[in-house]
């Protein structure tokens, strides 16, 4: 898939792969993740010092991401390196050795990264909530892994899952900036067309959320708390109500949330809410950090804030906010290339198609109060809400009294 932009000097290119830690059993948890940093660590004809060098020496930039459902290899140049990008990016995703030298000294940083994220609350508060929500499922568990299973992992372990699931059915190439179609293909088609074809997806069972209180103390100045219920598929046609429901109650500083938790209580610094849509289910969430003596209060105006979009619809003012917001947002990520690669990437691995952004915007545009009123109705239920607190507080059972006097 490629998206020619003419009028800039750059090409983003990225290599996705439709396996994520989902797709891990729990003995494989952290598996993909960990073979997104491995793919750096050398190949047959480089190491892992040429690759960090032969980008820089073109001025080039490349990372990688693993997500749920998807890994992501890519690199971003001026356009006259196009082709140099290409071998390189081709190169290691293809040819990696994943010599079992590189495995041992990878396996420390993998532990560093682990405890980055432990080490800052609000990371690591979204990571215990999804393993309240979703439990056992993969989507409860961390894309990073357990340190037990990387300890154990070692090179052949790493092959096999490599070998197992990255093939030509599970590929997407994306490129976007000042490139040629055909001359794109020209140059990955000759790398690229030796993979094995392989045995098919495997199967995605979709869970079903809990509801659940879920303390965790810890020594901090703040109380941490995520509350979260059920989400939407990245393909759900309600899709653009979310987006337009998440900006009202807390997507931005004018929102709901925002003004009344923060502007005028000032109970927290960081309030906001969020949505993770998958390819069959979704969650959506609402972070803050506060005193531990306001964490009672901040979950209670948190949930009368979701009931009151159920009981009231948003007014005509309040819509058309959110909805110039949410179209500003997407016109101006339409002027990074590398967002055009992401953008045609995600569009045929979700839908098949390439969604012009003139069909989301009139998407956008199409939503009524009502369909907000029917949404929230249909996602605010506190029967299968979740609520993890992560800080200086013990008391459970005042947070469930909070949530069972909204039912």
């Amino acid at each position: 898939m490629t998206k020619r932009i003419p009028y800039v000097r750059s090409v983003s290119m990225g290599v996705w792969v439709n396996v994520g830690a989902r797709d891990e059993t729990a003995a494989e948890n952290g598996l993909s993740h960990f073979i997104e940093h491995m793919i750096f660590k050398g190949t047959c004809k480089r190491s892992a010092f040429q690759i960090a060098k032969e980008f820089d020496m073109i001025g080039g930039q490349t990372n990688a991401f693993t997500t749920m459902e998807n890994t992501c290899y890519y690199a971003k140049v001026i356009d006259t390196h196009l082709k140099a990008m290409v071998d390189i990016l081709s190169d290691i995703f293809l040819n990696s050795v994943f010599d079992a030298e590189e495995v041992e000294k990878e396996r420390p940083v993998i532990f560093q990264e682990i405890g980055m994220i432990e080490d800052n609350p609000e990371d690591y508060i979204h990571v215990l909530s999804s393993s309240a929500y979703w439990g056992d499922d993969g989507l409860g568990r961390s894309i990073l892994g357990t340190r037990e299973n990387i300890f154990g992992f070692d090179a052949e372990t790493i092959k096999k899952f490599f070998q197992k699931n990255y093939r030509p059915e599970r590929i997407i190439i994306s490129a976007a900036g000042n490139l040629e179609h055909s001359h794109f293909v020209d140059l990955v088609g000759p790398a690229f067309e030796a993979i094995r074809t392989g045995e098919g997806f495997s199967a995605r069972i979709v869970p079903a959320g809990r509801s659940i209180v879920d303390i965790h103390p810890r020594k901090i100045e703040q109380v941490h708390l995520c509350l979260m219920t059920g989400g939407m598929s990245l393909t759900d046609p309600r899709r653009y109500a979310l987006s337009l429901l998440n900006t009202i109650l807390g997507g931005n500083m004018s929102s709901r949330l925002f003004q009344e938790i923060r502007e005028r209580r000032g109970l927290a610094y960081s309030v906001y809410s969020f949505f993770s849509s998958f390819m069959d289910t979704g969650i959506f969430g609402v972070y803050t950090g506060v005193e531990s003596k306001n964490a009672r209060l901040a979950v209670d105006l948190i949930l009368r804030g979701m009931m009151r979009l159920k009981a009231e619809p948003v007014n005509a003012d309040e819509l058309d906010d959110a909805k110039e917001y949410t179209k500003g947002s997407l016109m101006l990520a339409a002027e990074s290339v590398d967002n055009q690669m992401v953008r045609i990437a995600q569009n045929e691995a979700n839908f098949g198609e390439y969604i012009p952004l003139k069909a989301v915007i009139e998407g956008v545009d199409a939503v009524t109060p009502d369909n907000l009123v029917h949404l929230a109705e249909d996602l605010f239920r506190t029967d299968r809400v979740a609520l993890v607190l992560l800080g200086p507080i013990k008391n459970k059972e005042a947070f469930e009294s909070v949530l069972s006097l909204q039912n």
